[in-house]
């Protein structure tokens, strides 16, 4: 049972307002949280998202992701309003936004590559966060390829172990770490802050067409990253890629890199549920050595 009356209060004494919480409307399509879109008597609205009081850090890093985004003004995100437990529950509690599925592409294109203008000294992020409910590590490295080998890919096969895929998966995954410098000659990334899950179901647009994203796992890294997820599990519009590569050209060599990018959400979704992603891994890691 949720204490609504602990996070109407949590609203009240973060958002400096009155809130009288009137109707929890459940909200599907989540993996692992439950969320609600919570409605005030006085019509204001937020966005709940529920979950074991264990998960606290889940939300407190997505928090700070999205207080990260929102500073550079590129791109909207919702805001966050607070985060906390509850009973046995915590919460993390979001500016409202009304989402479409379908809007202005082409200014989406144009607001993230503003988004990867913002850039920092080294690779990594002020605190570890999460991608999706797994661990991710982003202590400060001033090298790409090293963050990339330990922090993303390398970190991935280690809890792949940890979680009984081992054999060929490992074999691949430690000749593809040995050359993974190959993938970057001609191209130094720079730290630009990233999304960090960028798919297609975490971004959409308000009633305007305004793009707006969400969800982060937010982190400085190649800018490629995010535009590699963006083409992972249904892609996005072709007036998003064509706004993006107009506004910041990518390197030769892109291509390849996407599924070396990639592979790491395949290997943390083998690790999150099993089966078959284990198998794609391996063949995007037989690919990547046979280019």
């Amino acid at each position: 049972m949720t204490d609504w009356h602990g996070i109407q209060s949590a609203i009240h004494n973060t958002a400096h307002r009155q809130f009288e919480l009137a109707h929890a409307t459940p909200i599907g399509g989540g993996d692992i949280n439950a969320a609600f879109r919570l409605q005030g008597k006085d019509g204001t609205r937020y966005f709940a998202k529920i979950n074991d009081a264990r998960r606290l850090p889940m939300f407190a890093a997505e928090a700070q992701g999205l207080e990260a985004l929102a500073r550079t003004q590129a791109i909207r995100v919702p805001r966050p309003v607070a985060h906390g437990t509850s009973g046995k529950q915590s919460y993390l509690i979001l500016e409202h936004l009304e989402l479409n599925a379908h809007g202005n592409a082409h200014l989406l294109g144009e607001q993230l590559a503003a988004l990867h203008r913002n850039t920092a000294e080294q690779f990594g992020f002020a605190h570890d966060n999460f991608i999706g409910s797994t661990a991710q590590p982003n202590a400060w490295h001033s090298n790409w390829i090293t963050f990339l080998r330990e922090r993303r890919l390398g970190f991935q096969l280690q809890l792949a172990q940890d979680n009984g895929h081992g054999g060929k998966l490992q074999d691949l995954g430690a000749a593809l770490l040995e050359r993974l410098p190959v993938f970057f000659a001609g191209h130094t990334p720079q730290p630009s802050l990233l999304h960090g899950d960028l798919w297609s179901g975490n971004h959409a647009f308000l009633a305007e067409g305004t793009p707006a994203i969400f969800d982060p796992a937010a982190y400085y890294g190649d800018r490629e990253a995010d535009l590699a997820m963006t083409e992972l599990f249904g892609g996005y519009p072709a007036d998003f890629y064509a706004a993006y590569r107009t506004c910041w050209p990518l390197d030769e060599g892109y291509a390849v890199r996407r599924e070396l990018y990639n592979l790491y959400h395949i290997l943390n979704h083998a690790n999150l549920f099993g089966g078959g992603y284990a198998r794609q891994a391996e063949g995007m890691m037989q690919k990547l050595l046979a280019a």
